[in-house]
C-alpha cells in the first residue's frame, strides 16, 4: 500500500446505485480513497462530522435534508473548515448554483461528466480551488448579466483591491484556472497564486467560489462584459 497521503472523499447520494458507482471510481484511482457513503443529506452532515474527509461528492435532491442546506451546515461549521464540498447532480438550473455557491460549496458538476473529469474536480477542489463545469458558469454569467441582483453589495466594497487584483478576480468568475489566468496576465503561476490570497483575505472570501460571488454581486463580471 502506498504511504502517500490519500484524498478521503464522502459520496452523498440517495441512489445506490450511484454511490456505489462512485465509490468503485474513487476507490480504485491512485491517491483517492472513499471516506463512506450517505443516502441524506442528514447523514452526510453526521459522516462529514466522524471522518472528516477531505471532499464531500454532494447530491441536491435527498430526502430528509437537502443537499444545499447540508452543504451550508458543514461549511458553516469551524471544526469541518478543511471539508470541501463538491456539488454532483443532474440539475443545472441556475437557483441551485447560486444557492450551492452561497452555501460554500467549493466546486459544481453536472452527473453526465465523464468520469476522468470528475475525477479531475475532486483533486482540483481538494487542493483549495474552485470549479464549476463550463456550461454552468456560462449561465452564471448570463444570468447576472441579464439580472443583476437588485440588493448587490456596492463597487465600493472593491476600493481596497488593485487593479491587478482586479483582472485577477474577474478572470476567477469567468472560470479561468490558476494556469490560464497566469498565460492570459502574462504573469507567473506562483504571483497569480499570490494575488488570489490577498484577494481572499481582503473580501473575507472563504475559498475561490466566493470570490466568483463577489465578483458577479458587486457587478464587476456583468460591468465588463457590457464594456463599462
Amino acid at each position: 500500500m502506498s504511504d502517500e497521503p490519500q484524498v478521503r472523499v464522502l459520496i452523498a447520494d440517495d441512489q445506490a446505485m450511484v454511490r456505489g458507482s462512485f465509490r468503485i471510481l474513487v476507490d480504485h484511482t491512485p491517491g483517492m480513497t472513499a471516506a463512506g457513503e450517505a443516502a441524506d443529506g442528514a447523514e452526510a452532515l453526521e459522516l462529514a462530522r466522524r471522518e472528516r474527509p477531505d471532499v464531500v461528492l454532494m447530491d441536491v435532491r435527498m430526502p430528509t435534508l437537502d443537499g444545499i442546506e447540508a452543504t451550508r451546515q458543514i461549511c458553516s461549521d469551524p471544526s469541518l473548515s478543511g471539508v470541501r464540498v463538491l456539488i454532483l447532480t443532474t440539475f443545472d438550473l441556475d437557483e441551485y448554483v447560486y444557492a450551492a455557491l452561497r452555501a460554500g460549496a467549493a466546486g459544481f458538476l453536472l452527473k453526465d461528466t465523464p468520469p476522468t473529469e470528475v475525477l479531475n474536480a475532486i483533486g482540483v477542489v481538494a487542493a483549495g480551488e474552485a470549479l464549476l463545469a463550463p456550461s454552468v458558469t456560462r449561465r452564471l454569467i448570463a444570468e447576472f448579466a441579464r439580472h443583476p441582483e437588485p440588493t448587490r453589495p456596492p463597487s465600493s466594497s472593491l476600493d481596497a483591491i488593485t487593479n491587478r487584483e482586479s483582472e485577477v478576480l474577474g478572470l476567477i468568475a469567468l472560470g479561468l484556472s490558476n494556469r490560464e489566468i497566469a498565460e492570459h496576465l502574462h504573469l507567473s503561476l506562483a504571483t497569480v497564486k499570490t494575488h488570489i490570497g490577498r484577494l481572499l483575505a481582503k473580501l473575507h472570501a472563504r475559498d475561490r467560489a466566493q470570490l466568483v460571488i463577489v465578483a458577479y454581486e458587486t457587478g464587476l463580471v456583468g460591468d465588463r462584459r457590457r464594456g463599462v
